[in-house]
């Protein structure tokens, strides 16, 4: 009877093992079968597709951008433009004859709450155009939400970094006509010097380099928009023109 009963529990005791083992299995598959139906991603899953979206661009391959946007997902491009799906998957065409490039997918950061992921990064991007070279810089930031098992692309928004203007090689005697006092209300003035080979803006005792452009049109490092310097019919300069996106703020010379 002892013996039997060892028997009749060595037998159980292999059949739970079998068991707990068919068991482990089936939820191993289970869990592998759950991330690829997309309960589950991670950043680099996210990093891959994003890199298929970006190597789409240049051949103008429309698969990737249909696979991985929601149809009611909206995208917010660098340009200020804001599409929907439709326009676009339209808006991604092949890179005309003599051009081609490259995006590569840099320093991702990812935030991960339930249905929802943020994913952060930068763009690097070179072009090439009949032989010369470009690059920019972009940050993209992509909201995926997870419906139905399926992970899309519900919102994007991307701007470009701001990149400082190629310096120019003004004309020495247009840029000392560029001296003087520079008035934009009663009380309200700015100056223009020359230090060294430059041009100095100063107002309100902060000094700031401008940089040349071309003979007239100046930038100052790091600040968007550009310093004009308007000429009358004479050739004379009579005014500095701020210009801030595409709008001006007028000084007129005093001196």
């Amino acid at each position: 009877m002892f013996k039997c009963a060892s028997i009749f529990f060595s037998m159980n005791s292999l059949l739970r093992t079998v068991g707990l083992l068919a068991a482990i299995a089936m939820f191993a598959s289970g869990a592998t079968a759950l991330a690829a139906s997309g309960e589950a991603i991670t950043q680099e899953e996210l990093v891959r597709r994003t890199q298929e979206l970006c190597d789409a661009v240049v051949p103008g391959n429309k698969e990737p951008w249909k696979k991985y946007f929601a149809d009611d997902a909206v995208y917010s491009d660098e340009k200020g433009r804001t599409l929907d799906k439709s326009a676009l998957v339209a808006d991604i065409t092949p890179l005309p004859r003599g051009y081609s490039g490259t995006i590569k997918v840099v320093n991702p950061k990812i935030l991960i709450h339930s249905d929802t992921v943020i994913l952060s990064y930068d763009l690097d991007e070179t072009e090439t155009i009949f032989g010369q070279n470009l690059a920019a810089r972009y940050h993209v930031t992509d909201t995926w939400l997870r419906r139905n098992a399926e992970w899309r692309i519900i919102a994007s928004q991307a701007h470009r970094y701001y990149e400082d203007p190629a310096t120019g090689h003004p004309d020495p005697k247009k840029m000392a006509n560029c001296i003087g006092t520079y008035e934009l209300a009663p009380g309200e003035t700015r100056t223009i010097s020359v230090e060294g080979e430059s041009l100095v803006m100063q107002r309100k005792g902060k000094k700031e380099q401008l940089l040349p452009e071309t003979c007239d049109l100046f930038f100052r490092k790091g600040v968007e928009g550009r310093i004009l310097f308007r000429r009358d019919a004479a050739g004379k300069v009579d005014a500095l023109i701020d210009r801030r996106n595409n709008q001006d703020v007028v000084w007129h010379k005093t001196n």
